[in-house]
């Protein structure tokens, strides 16, 4: 049964259930090598199993799921089709929500009931339930792509937006990206707003928000979270103590908190980037000790870890290691299928892999179908956890993809 639960949970980690379920296997061990009897064979489902399989759905790409029934449907069929297991649909984007709230524009939400008279999301649920799928609450988390408007902005102010080493905040990046005379030789990565974890108010306001969506579906499997870390320019700068490139997060709320920390002057270098790696990591353990037991945490990351945690702030092996997510998907969107191999070789590895699951980019291979089936089964060859396609709308965009993707009786 699930239920809600808007309190923190007893400290107890994640890991605790495995534990117990890798003691019970090794007992039944202990049971077999006394009698002679092979009483490990019931846990072999539950120890060495196909891999899940994913499937993200945008809230505003080109399909629109959540704003028409009949795409609910059409998408659950098409799910079932393709083998998936998990639907992690986005109901928060750019500072608006697809579930009502207080704390998010809503009008997406709003806009859907009055003109369907329909709670869309929890149709798609029930759908999905009765289909034999979970569902996940996808939420872009410090992004609020180029949304000026957005009520988080409104509440806490300007001082909640990033702000670069040269002292200038996000909400002045023409169109998101670095100003026009420096773009030559630097870029952002994923242009747009992006928040600050380390300024007042910004992690107490997520958390609320997530407790308007626990409240509104307390019925949803999970929650997945999506641009969980800094944005990155490029080139990329590995660390702060470079005096080339440019990162984020030197706003006047992280800088007092690292002075406060510390007891020194601010500096650039290690201390510093821990500093801001640890107000992301924060915002995990905060949103993770509000979910009902019943959820599984995720997130969507950076494939290369090392990247992730040197220039991203996005340290998602430790959040692992710290049970703060129930697993990762690292993004291993590449044409190269060496690389691909590579790349999940690398992180399906053996103290982590049982939690990671592999984001596949078949958004890439519309025009080339061949090449999203030949992807899939090279991730899955590395044995993860699971896979994740992106995306359900680029592949309803290509009858061929979708066609090459499904699994054949």
């Amino acid at each position: 049964m699930r239920f809600l639960s808007i309190l923190p949970r007893p400290e107890r980690p994640r890991g605790f259930v495995r534990s117990i379920l890798l003691a019970g296997i090794a007992l039944c061990g202990a049971l077999a090598c006394a009698s002679g009897r092979d009483w490990t064979r019931p846990f072999d489902a539950l120890i060495s199993h196909a891999p899940r399989r994913g499937l993200w759905v945008l809230a505003e790409g080109t399909h629109r799921t959540l704003d028409d029934p009949a795409r609910v449907s059409r998408l659950i069929d098409e799910a079932q089709r393709l083998g998936v297991t998990d639907l992690f649909v986005q109901v928060h984007r750019a500072g608006r929500s697809w579930f009502p709230s207080t704390h998010a524009d809503d009008s997406p939400y709003r806009a859907i009931l009055e003109r369907t008279g329909r709670n869309t999301l929890s149709d798609l649920v029930i759908e999905a339930h009765a289909a034999g799928l979970r569902v996940h609450a996808w939420v872009n988390v410090l992004s609020l792509a180029d949304n000026r408007e957005a009520p988080l902005l409104e509440a806490l102010g300007p001082g909640a937006v990033l702000v670069d080493r040269h002292a200038r905040s996000m909400l002045d990046y023409p169109g998101g990206d670095v100003p026009e005379a420096e773009q030559p030789n630097l870029r952002m990565g994923t242009p747009g707003i992006w928040l600050d974890p380390a300024a007042d108010g910004v992690i107490d306001y997520l958390v609320a928000l997530l407790d308007e969506l626990i409240a509104a579906h307390p019925e949803l499997d999970g929650l997945h979270l999506d641009f969980i870390r800094h944005p990155m320019a490029l080139p990329l700068v590995p660390g702060s103590r470079f005096d080339v490139g440019l990162d984020f997060g030197y706003g006047a709320d992280a800088v007092k908190k690292f002075e406060e920390k510390t007891g020194k002057p601010f500096q650039r270098g290690d201390t510093w980037d821990e500093f801001r790696r640890e107000a992301v990591t924060e915002t995990v353990r905060r949103l993770n000790a509000r979910l009902p037991r019943s959820w599984e945490h995720s997130a969507a990351v950076i494939s290369y870890a090392d990247r992730a945690y040197l220039t991203a702030m996005q340290d998602w092996r430790r959040w692992l290691d710290e049970d703060l997510l129930d697993f990762a998907v690292p993004m291993a969107y590449t044409r190269d299928d060496r690389m691909l191999r590579y790349m999940s070789e690398s992180l399906v590895d053996r103290t982590r892999g049982s939690r990671v699951w592999l984001g596949l980019g078949t958004w890439l291979f519309t025009k080339a179908p061949e090449g999203a089936r030949r992807q899939l089964e090279i991730a899955e060859a590395a044995q993860p956890a699971g896979v994740v396609l992106f995306s359900y709308d680029a592949l309803t965009e290509s009858p061929a993809a979708l066609e090459a993707l499904r699994i054949t009786p």
